[in-house]
């Protein structure tokens, strides 16, 4: 084969994988309770470590999906049960270019670790009422201001 040939086959090979990327998103976000959400994934160098997704509410369970991955499952899943906002923060320093201006950073406690994850302001209280809500005689959790 020439070195045409080789190019060739590796430009469909990644465009297939473009498609294939597209295809995957179209999956995940065509159910109703989508919205973008950035998950922190790393705390070891201060305002690093954000990585882009979609947060889907599935019943008790909010599931995070990276924006940039083949996978099907999701990368992350947060329980409502023991779940709970400590504080709200706009992004400061370095997240202010990793993250969009008008999002809010939340930091949240859980059974597992604490966890950040970050959202438009207008999602905030959609997430809010999802944590809120709960089956008759559940614990009730509030937003930080």
């Amino acid at each position: 084969m020439s070195t045409i040939q080789w190019f060739g086959i590796g430009v469909l090979i990644l465009f297939a994988a473009i498609l294939v990327l597209f295809v995957r998103r179209a999956l995940v976000v065509r159910v109703r309770g989508t919205i973008k959400l950035s998950f922190r994934v790393s705390t070891m160098v201060d305002g690093r470590g954000w990585s882009s997704g979609f947060g889907r509410f599935a019943g008790d369970e909010l599931r995070w999906y990276r924006m940039f991955s083949f996978a099907l499952r999701p990368k992350r899943v947060l329980s409502r049960h023991g779940l709970a906002v400590e504080s709200r923060r706009s992004p400061r320093g370095q997240e202010r270019l990793a993250l969009p201006h008008d999002w809010v950073i939340l930091r949240c406690t859980s059974h597992h670790a604490p966890v950040e994850i970050a959202m438009a302001e207008s999602t905030v209280t959609g997430f809010s009422s999802w944590l809120e809500a709960s089956l008759p005689g559940g614990s009730s959790r509030s937003l930080a201001a």
